[in-house]
């Protein structure tokens, strides 16, 4: 019986001393830069860094991928250094397609080109506001950064590009977060977490709120809202109104209407998401009710739209 990848591979055969090493060396790459699980898993486990195999066995060519390493080393430790590029180079390329992983390079991109943040050294990446001491790393919970968030008022996006120049108050509205975030952290925060917390506070990643404003190619996209093909109705009126407010509402926002005297611990249960991130959407959803509902004469009858709105939305 081989040993180790290494004798296995000279055998020409591919077994379980390979297969138990590609799923270690899964782990360790996966904890040193903080991917997220596979789709189809909430966490890492050894099921999920099995479908990373897979997947890469898939997409590299079958078994072409472990070939090109064994051909290239000369020993077990240099078949895992080899194992390891070849993972990390996977996991790379698979999270910047995710929404998280380009909402990572969005943030990294604006924060690369403002002299108040700076990036530390080292994996994963983590970003610090410049006047932080070198080396402080921040080592709290996730939750506490996103009640923080939560608590800034007077920022929200309205507009959300996919691809295409960031609007700038778009960019006012992250850098608020990232910076109130940061401030709070007194140290580096992984750009993963700081991901996070935009989207508890934002909820950019919620597929009904935000459409894409600009084509591929940077122009001004002809169709930028899912709804607009529905006829919107009087705009005077109260119907119309609420209208306007339900569609720039999230699914989320939208279940959480009937319930704005509850706390974050009621939200949390019925949205099933964690509290932190409830107490953001209610949150949001209270300011954003406050603004619309500001310039308006009669409030009272709005919000009694609004919440017929919800008895009649399809469960």
């Amino acid at each position: 019986m081989a040993s180790g990848a290494f004798e296995e591979l000279q055998t020409g055969e591919l077994g379980p001393a390979t297969f138990d090493l590609l799923r270690q060396l899964v782990h360790q790459v996966r904890r040193a830069s903080g991917f997220p699980p596979p789709e189809g898993h909430t966490a890492w486990s050894d099921d999920a860094a099995y479908d990373v195999i897979r997947a890469m066995w898939s997409q590299k060519g079958g078994q072409r991928f472990v070939t090109i390493c064994f051909a290239q080393a000369a020993d077990e430790a240099s078949l895992e250094r080899l194992f390891l590029i070849s993972i990390k180079n996977f996991l790379i390329d698979e999270a910047k397609k995710t929404p998280r992983g380009k909402l990572r390079r969005r943030i990294a991109r604006l924060m690369s080109e403002d002299t108040a943040y700076r990036k530390s050294k080292g994996s994963p990446p983590r970003w610090a506001l410049a006047d932080h001491a070198e080396g402080a790393v921040w080592q709290g919970d996730l939750d506490d950064l996103i009640a923080q968030a939560a608590q800034v008022t007077g920022v929200g996006i309205t507009r959300w590009n996919h691809s295409g120049p960031t609007p700038k108050q778009t960019v006012h509205a992250l850098k608020t977060i990232l910076l109130h975030a940061l401030q709070y952290a007194q140290g580096a925060v992984r750009e993963e977490d700081l991901a996070k917390v935009l989207e508890a506070r934002f909820e950019l990643l919620a597929p009904a709120r935000f459409t894409a404003l600009y084509a591929d190619e940077g122009t001004v996209a002809e169709l930028v809202d899912q709804h607009a093909a529905i006829t919107a109705p009087d705009p005077t009126g109260v119907d119309g109104v609420a209208e306007d407010i339900w569609r720039r509402l999230s699914p989320n926002e939208r279940l959480l209407l009937p319930y704005l005297d509850k706390d974050a611990h009621h939200a949390a249960q019925l949205l099933e998401i964690r509290q932190a991130h409830a107490a953001a959407v209610l949150s949001n959803l209270k300011t954003a009710l406050r603004t619309a509902l500001s310039t308006d004469s009669d409030p009272h009858a709005i919000m009694t739209a609004l919440l017929r709105r919800c008895s009649d939305a399809p469960s």
